[in-house]
């Protein structure tokens, strides 16, 4: 366990596991931190080190003076990836640090080696126009009442600062009802990229296969010998929702042959 000071950010990281395998980053969700990856971490960390980040604001992160932002954040990771003496690393993110992983592969190719993302779209319209209303809807009030959540408990046993959870819920509101369309930038990446969902996912199924069309699947038949088969893959986990995909037994399942497959360049 330890802290590092990255972006103006004292930023809380824990590694685990000493494996052979590339280095992985693991972002974690809005409201939560990095100890949510408990279930597939045992996984994660058998083959690699991993390196569990609370973000800003998050866990045991405390907030600074700047709105919530993946682009903001994606650079703290870069940094992170640096400050740790890796010329590179795997990252993974889920929800919000998905979109935090996104991001640092689109401002910072030369960081990320293979990225995979759970749970997010490309666009804010990817999302059903349910989850687009609900975060409308979401502002600070929801602070006092949200104590009585899971989400809360997690929070105030991690925090700092624990009377900054009114805080937290104002920028993650705020932040989600940013317009964003990051389509375009998807070709700025140079990652193989692991699009992962659930089959009763919060993301429309149209854009997961949009997404993964950006990325250049679903293109063509791919080939009896698969010479024609796309450097990223698509996943969508049966039995499982936005909310619990992190618990799917077949999550790491499906990430961990996608990570220790051998870059193109040394197959």
């Amino acid at each position: 366990m330890s802290y590092a000071n990255v972006g103006g950010l004292s930023l809380y990281v824990e590694e685990h596991g000493s494996g052979p395998g590339e280095p992985l980053v693991l972002l974690h969700g809005g409201f939560g931190a990095g100890e949510t990856f408990a279930p597939v971490l045992p996984a994660l960390s058998e083959r690699r080190r991993v390196f569990l980040v609370d973000l800003q604001g998050h866990g045991r992160t405390a907030d600074i003076d700047r709105p919530l932002r993946p682009e903001l954040m994606a650079d703290d990771i870069a940094a992170l990836i640096q400050h740790l003496g890796l010329a590179r690393a795997d990252v993974l993110g889920y929800s919000v640090g998905a979109d935090v992983a996104l991001r640092t592969a689109i401002q910072h190719p030369d960081r990320v080696r293979r990225l995979v993302t759970v749970s997010t779209p490309a666009r804010r319209d990817g999302w059903f126009p349910e989850v687009v209303a609900q975060m409308d809807q979401m502002t600070a009030a929801a602070a006092e009442p949200m104590k009585q959540s899971p989400l809360y408990e997690l929070y105030a046993r991690l925090a700092p600062r624990v009377r900054d959870w009114p805080v937290l819920v104002a920028k993650l509101a705020e932040m989600k009802q940013q317009d964003y369309d990051w389509t375009s930038d998807i070709a700025k990446i140079t990652a193989p990229v692991l699009l992962v969902y659930a089959d009763a996912d919060a993301v429309q199924p149209a854009h997961m296969v949009e997404f993964f069309t950006l990325l250049g699947g679903a293109q063509q038949d791919p080939g009896w010998d698969a010479s024609a088969r796309p450097a990223s893959r698509l996943a969508i986990l049966p039995d499982a929702t936005h909310y619990d995909i992190l618990i799917s037994p077949l999550l790491p399942g499906a990430v961990l042959p996608f990570l220790d497959a051998p870059d193109a360049a040394t197959a």
